[in-house]
């Protein structure tokens, strides 16, 4: 997986066969990066394209194939087109001839269903214009939604098209909010714990830390980096005392030990549950590893893909300690990336997320909507360590008093 490329903003482009949605995406790049033909069906797995917005940066367009493919094989694209659809900020629904019927609805319905704004576009207008009775139509059904009138032949709109994208793209999709802002204040010192071990990455940091290090110095405070062996001798000495101490999970015990009580302490991977995923189920959800029987399946999803080490905290350390904390007998199943799941959701007792550093917000809450719809308690890599370790409240201590919400379920 490229990291730089799947932590962009992803925009969708959908609708049926042969309506010019590869034309489209070439027409507002600007260079030919989707294959385009006459016959129907060109398309068929999800493509996507980096371009630039301006005002928004790099985006990732995502080119489908028609919702209305046919055949066992068209089944299938469909699938695959809709398992695109949880993943995108923004979507784009192409449409021509002033035709929008039963397959535009289906997609509208799962455009509201994930939360996913959406623009329209009448494409081949130089072919068929847009026929002003069927614009106010469309007007009044989906009133606010943009409607716009495109040709690919002229792109005279093409610009106007890009502004909509970027007025219609939500902001928490491009915008990078702090990952610590909010608990620290000028001057602050925040203590980062950092393992160097068979998992590290030679030569350099994991992202989460990177990430912290930069949003830290970004809110004009200290940041002092160190590996769990230092921390007694260091914490001693240090002057002025911490405002918030963030550690790896693997470490959370050795920390929890380490820093005094009254010194906010958290994980890297708390830190993403409140900046990209979903703090609040998370914590609602992280209890039910008190609560796993005999026999009950776990998930567990990486969002990254990545070179797995003899003791990988997700395939091997989480389980080991899940065993030990519940005495049960457990099934684990791991994703990695964004790839499809194995068995159907309802067959899982738990799923627990990675701290989701390479993807975006959108993405790990498209990948947990299915459990929550269905009621499968879902937490988050560091969360679940935390409890297992006997420090949870410790744990999300420092976030609840933004994010007060959260606190019903402690």
């Amino acid at each position: 997986m490229s990291k730089g490329k799947e932590s962009k903003p992803h925009i969708g482009i959908f609708g049926r066969r042969n309506n010019g949605k590869s034309s489209f995406i070439n027409a507002i790049a600007g260079q030919d990066i989707a294959i385009v033909s006459d016959v129907a069906g060109t398309t068929t797995d999800p493509v996507k394209k980096s371009m630039e917005i301006s005002g928004i940066g790099p985006v990732v367009l995502v080119d489908t194939a028609g919702i209305d493919d046919e055949g066992d094989l068209g089944k299938k694209r469909i699938a695959k087109s809709l398992a695109a659809l949880k993943n995108v900020d923004l979507a784009i629904l192409i449409i021509t001839g002033n035709t929008f019927g039963s397959f535009e609805d289906k997609l509208v319905e799962d455009f509201n269903d994930y939360g996913t704004p959406f623009i329209i576009i009448h494409n081949k207008s130089d072919i068929s214009a847009l026929d002003a009775d069927f614009q106010l139509l469309l007007s009044q059904k989906f009133p606010g939604v943009p409607l716009l009138e495109f040709s690919a032949v002229f792109p005279v709109n093409r610009e106007r098209i890009i502004h909509s994208m970027r007025t219609t793209i939500p902001p928490s999709a491009w915008k990078k909010s702090s990952l610590l802002g909010d608990l620290l204040s000028y001057g602050d010192l925040v203590l980062l714990i950092t393992p160097i071990d068979i998992e590290a990455p030679e030569g350099r940091l994991i992202l989460p830390q990177v990430q912290a290090i930069r949003d830290i110095l970004d809110n004009d405070c200290v940041c002092v980096v160190v590996k769990e062996r230092e921390v007694d001798s260091l914490i001693k000495v240090l002057h002025p005392r911490p405002a918030l101490v963030v550690t790896d999970s693997q470490v959370f015990l050795k920390a929890d030990a380490s820093i005094p009580g009254d010194i906010p302490l958290t994980s890297f991977s708390i830190m993403l549950a409140r900046h990209k995923g979903d703090f609040e189920n998370y914590v609602k959800g992280t209890p039910k590893i008190s609560e796993l029987k005999d026999n009950d399946r776990i998930l567990l999803l990486e969002s990254c893909t990545h070179h797995v080490a003899c003791d990988d905290i997700g395939r091997v350390k989480i389980p080991r300690w899940m065993n030990s904390f519940t005495g049960k007998k457990l099934e684990y199943d791991v994703v990695s990336g964004l790839n499809d799941l194995p068995r159907p959701i309802n067959d899982y007792a738990l799923v627990v997320q990675c701290g989701g550093c390479v993807i975006t917000p959108k993405q790990i809450k498209g990948r947990l909507k299915p459990a929550l719809d269905a009621n499968v308690a879902v937490t988050n890599y560091g969360m679940a360590i935390a409890w297992m370790h006997g420090i949870f409240k410790r744990a999300v201590a420092p976030f609840l008093k933004v994010d007060a919400s959260a606190e019903d379920y402690l």
